[in-house]
């Protein structure tokens, strides 16, 4: 379960260099929503919540939660789009994984680079993803002969994209008991952080450094549409994408999904794994 903790809002550790920097600005965290001293500088109708799914990472590798040298570059392009679109974001949250924080840094590079404020980040583990070797070991595992499962072993995109559909619905239909995190569990912890967000959304743009899964699922609560949906929604989702969800009438609404205004052009650039 990630060892979430009962405040899962926690300072990222210090000391760590990266290859993209970020520098740290002043930031009280003693209360929530945090008290932001640099106010957002755009004027607009509704407060944006950005999401961003991390660039993309070391699908091929044994560690997964890496960037690969693509994914750098996904996020440095994002980070380049955002602030000289005048974006100007009061806080920034990730998942606290490695992946979320390499994309944070290399967003904060831009905007550093500029001169611009950048809030130090604050992590909520309960935006870390689901435990996705676990979901689809155990879905391999229940029929190593299901024709999904070993038509996916071809590597083909297509055979192994239709594997991870099969098996996130297996765990959407609680058909896969031994996994460290049920469907319903997970749609909690996601339910909470997004209540969280909402509040400091009613403040300040903020901007959430995320994985497919997590996005996904604040979508599905935005849109209240049914959890086949939602894994729809999850395997849609591209590498550094940006979607907005706006606080409105006390709840999280969709505003944009899945775009990618710093690859246009590049298609070459996009990634889904």
């Amino acid at each position: 379960m990630h060892g979430y903790a009962a405040n899962p809002f926690q300072q990222p550790p210090e000391g760590s260099l990266r290859r993209c920097r970020a520098a740290s600005r002043t930031f009280c965290t003693h209360a929530w929503p945090p008290q932001v001293r640099s106010p957002c500088v755009r004027s607009i109708v509704a407060v944006s919540l950005f999401l961003v799914r991390h660039g993309q990472a070391s699908y091929a590798a044994d560690d997964y939660d890496q960037l690969s040298d693509l994914g750098y570059e996904q996020s440095r392009r994002l980070g380049h789009w955002l602030i000289h679109g005048g974006h100007r974001f009061g806080a920034v949250v990730t998942g606290g994984m490695r992946r979320h924080r390499q994309t944070a840094d290399c967003v904060a590079e831009a905007f550093l680079a500029q001169g611009a404020d950048w809030p130090e980040p604050l992590t909520d583990q309960r935006l870390a993803e689901f435990d996705h070797r676990a979901v689809f070991g155990a879905f391999m595992a229940r029929d190593p002969d299901d024709p999904v499962v070993v038509a996916s072993r071809s590597g083909h995109p297509r055979d192994v994209g239709a594997m991870l559909q099969a098996a996130l619905l297996a765990w959407a239909r609680d058909e896969l008991p031994d996994v460290p995190e049920t469907w319903a569990v997970f749609g909690q912890r996601v339910r909470m952080a997004g209540e969280r967000l909402r509040a400091l959304a009613d403040d300040t743009e903020v901007l959430v450094l995320s994985s497919g899964g997590v996005i996904s699922r604040l979508v599905q609560q935005a849109l209240d549409v049914p959890d086949e949906r939602a894994v729809d929604l999850n395997l849609s989702l591209r590498n550094s994408a940006l979607s907005e969800l706006f606080s409105g009438s006390g709840r999280l609404r969709m505003r944009t999904w899945n775009t990618l205004p710093h690859l246009h052009g590049e298609r070459a650039m996009w990634t889904y794994y």
